[in-house]
């Protein structure tokens, strides 16, 4: 018996494949690192720089709390300049920056600034697993009393509709103007981002509400993990309401499979009564009456 024959067949895709004692099971591979400064031996390279514009109402807030914004961002290595006069903010990379990442988040709380975010709450965008999105609503409905209308059920009567969407998403909610602002982790915008979406397509929050409402209590269940929810979701239909339309009853008329018959034309009817050559004597007489009154002169 030879030496191939005693060991198993190896499939051609498997026969370079080598054991990794170093990776078990207990390893999490999704898990993304703190980037400290130590893990960046040197400075960058290039300068990059982000600048946007924010409307004139901002001035006032911005230019008193802007202080606080360069001390937040110094931590990060990366420099910021206000302009009042273009009406804009600027952010750029320096030597001390030590997360090249770190550029995009500053443009990001500069973008949230500028729409009416308080300082506090565009802070978050800085840390790890935290993003944002701007949600664009403006061009979703022509008509303006229906776009203010779709608005307002975002926010609902006292803010309730806005904090409930807060509490299940885990994400800050701006509603400001033409646009909504949302800060929070990334699962959380994506659930906001359709709720807001279809809100504006006519589909009311309360639905998109009740849905994440019992997919937190599904999620609570390690048993549901691997299994499909969908039996357990809501099905909503559409339903249009149409207004009763007034019903006029018209007498049904008898069926005939001759065609109707053709209308008298004027001369017919003229000709029936006798009219038409009543007519025709009128005019000789007048006429015979013109002669005479010319022949009298």
């Amino acid at each position: 018996m030879s030496e191939t024959e005693g060991k198993p067949e190896v499939s051609k895709n498997r026969r370079f494949r080598k054991d990794k004692p170093w990776d078990t099971d207990d390893i999490d591979h999704w898990k993304i690192d703190e980037f400290k400064p130590e893990d960046m031996s040197r400075p960058l390279t290039e300068e990059s720089s982000f600048a946007t514009l924010f409307p004139k109402y901002r001035e006032a807030y911005l230019k008193e709390s802007w202080p606080l914004v360069t001390k937040a961002l110094e931590k990060y290595g990366i420099s910021c300049i206000l302009d009042l006069v273009e009406g804009s903010m600027t952010v750029k990379t320096t030597r001390k920056t030590h997360d090249p990442y770190a550029i995009l988040k500053a443009r990001d709380l500069i973008k949230l600034l500028a729409r009416s975010v308080p300082f506090g709450q565009a802070l978050k965008v800085m840390d790890d697993g935290v993003a944002c999105d701007i949600i664009k609503i403006g061009n979703i409905t022509r008509n303006k009393e229906r776009f203010v209308k779709r608005r307002q059920r975002l926010i609902g009567p006292n803010g309730s509709t806005l904090k409930a969407i807060e509490l299940l998403t885990k994400c800050y909610m701006m509603v400001q103007g033409n646009t909504v602002s949302a800060i929070g982790p990334y699962k959380g915008l994506k659930d906001l981002r359709r709720l807001v979406i279809d809100c504006m397509k006519n589909v009311h929050p309360i639905y998109h509400i009740k849905e994440l409402m019992i997919k937190r209590e599904l999620a609570k269940d390690p048993k549901l993990a691997t299994e499909s929810w969908d039996r357990f979701l809501p099905h909503f239909k559409k339903r249009n309401i149409k207004t009763k339309k007034r019903v006029i009853d018209k007498p049904k008329k008898e069926y005939t499979p001759f065609p109707p018959a053709q209308t008298k034309s004027k001369i017919d009817l003229q000709l029936e009564s006798g009219e038409y050559f009543l007519k025709k004597e009128q005019e000789k007489k007048e006429k015979r009456e013109k002669k005479a009154k010319t022949a009298g002169k």
